[in-house]
């Protein structure tokens, strides 16, 4: 079975970029080669990485991926900066909106 893993890069706007791969170090060499003129990464250059997940099976590495997309440039930051106890406040909706608001 090909394991991937879910990684974070840093673009050189200050963006994050949250992909897989099955061989980061690779991937990070082909992001800042610019290889896609398309690519999100390709005007943000140079990126470097920021978070490395272990090696897991295809399914659930795309799975963490999509989560990790949906996150806060905050919850991002506590993951990478191993600030664990942070990502449960980090995770409250504090919108106004929030189904929390409603009596």
């Amino acid at each position: 079975m090909n394991l991937l893993q879910v990684y974070i890069l840093e673009c050189s706007d200050g963006t994050y970029y949250t992909g897989v791969s099955n061989d980061v170090n690779i991937r990070i060499e082909q992001h800042n080669q610019g290889l896609d003129k398309k690519a999100y990464t390709y005007s943000r250059r140079p990126v470097i990485l920021k978070w490395a997940s272990d090696e897991m099976d295809p399914n659930q590495a795309i799975g963490v991926e999509k989560q990790i997309k949906k996150w806060s440039r905050k919850k991002k930051e506590a993951l990478f900066n191993n600030e664990w106890d942070k990502l449960p406040e980090l995770s409250i909706c504090k919108n106004k909106s929030s189904h929390r608001n409603y009596k």
